[in-house]
């Protein structure tokens, strides 16, 4: 049945309401409608959908099996109109920013900090679209996005968050078995976490480390290689080898003792840094809020890294 053939809505109301009481006078009552007026609906889907819903008797009604049917499809469908339109209603609405954010960031540097969110502005909801991709805040329906991009490329009104610093990292345990400069001997009993998602950052690869550590011809126990940044830090955590960390990301995760900087190198990448962008539109109350919140915390960030 094509849609513009489905009945009115008012006849399956009424319908709803004579089969959940078996009355066309309760139902009327119900509807603030007339008995007439409800037998008159009853009548019109009875022709509408060429069966017979109810069982005419004296002093008794009752469905017939084709009634049965479309009284649970009507009853469903009501409610679930019902719990919809109830969402609808402004009043009743919890203020929501919706985020885009890349994965890596996402789940290393803002999950963990959205409780202290939640704690100072309890009644706003946050939305998190963790994707690597550039997103169309517009046609997304986006308020904010963290994005990890050139300096260049950020638009006129986006906010630096913090700069991109680059050192290894291993879990503490690991990193006490590790000499202050590492040789060729001790490489080659350790695991390199590499990162690889397909796109071209060499600052985030091991080369240039071991060229300036002079181990270009040296060779690692094994190679592990992620796509997800987060698998990445993930898995030194948990002493599987040794990473590059991203000093903003890692930050916490060194200042909760969970990974330990190898060595005093850093390295700076120009090309790369963290920006709040925020969508072409009038922002919400709570969207103003949450970016406050976000460049409070890069702050925070920043002083930790900085540590």
């Amino acid at each position: 049945m094509n849609r513009d053939r489905l009945p009115a809505l008012d006849p399956l109301k009424g319908f709803d309401a004579a089969a959940r009481h078996l009355s066309f006078t309760k139902a009327a009552a119900e509807l603030f409608l007339t008995q007439s007026a409800i037998s008159r609906q009853i009548q019109t889907l009875e022709e509408q959908l060429g069966v017979k819903l109810f069982r005419r008797q004296a002093r008794r009604l009752s469905l017939t099996p084709e009634g049965a049917v479309l009284q649970r499809a009507v009853a469903e469908t009501l409610d679930r109109l019902t719990e919809v339109c109830a969402g609808l209603k402004a009043p009743q609405r919890r203020p929501r920013v919706n985020l885009s954010a890349a994965v890596g960031i996402a789940s290393l540097w803002l999950v963990p900090r959205l409780d202290a969110f939640q704690e100072i502005e309890p009644d706003v909801d946050v939305r998190l679209s963790a994707d690597n991709r550039m997103v169309d805040l517009e046609r997304e329906d986006i308020d904010l996005a963290l994005r990890y991009i050139h300096p260049d490329a950020a638009p006129p009104d986006a906010c630096l968050l913090f700069e991109e610093i680059v050192f290894p990292v291993a879990a503490p345990k690991l990193a006490a078995r590790l000499p202050a400069v590492l040789k060729a001997e001790d490489l080659a009993r350790l695991t390199l976490l590499a990162y690889d998602d397909g796109r071209k950052a060499p600052w985030l690869t091991w080369e240039p480390w071991l060229i300036g550590l002079g181990l270009a011809q040296a060779r690692p126990k094994a190679v592990l290689a992620f796509n997800q940044y987060d698998q990445l830090i993930r898995a030194a955590v948990d002493g599987r080898g040794i990473a590059l960390g991203r000093g903003p990301l890692v930050a916490q995760l060194i200042a909760e003792k969970k990974l330990r900087p190898l060595g005093q190198s850093r390295q700076r990448v120009a090309t790369r840094a963290y920006f709040l962008v925020r969508a072409p539109k009038p922002a919400r109350r709570e969207v103003e809020r949450f970016a406050d919140w976000l460049l409070a915390e890069a702050k925070k960030t920043e002083r930790e890294a900085n540590a």
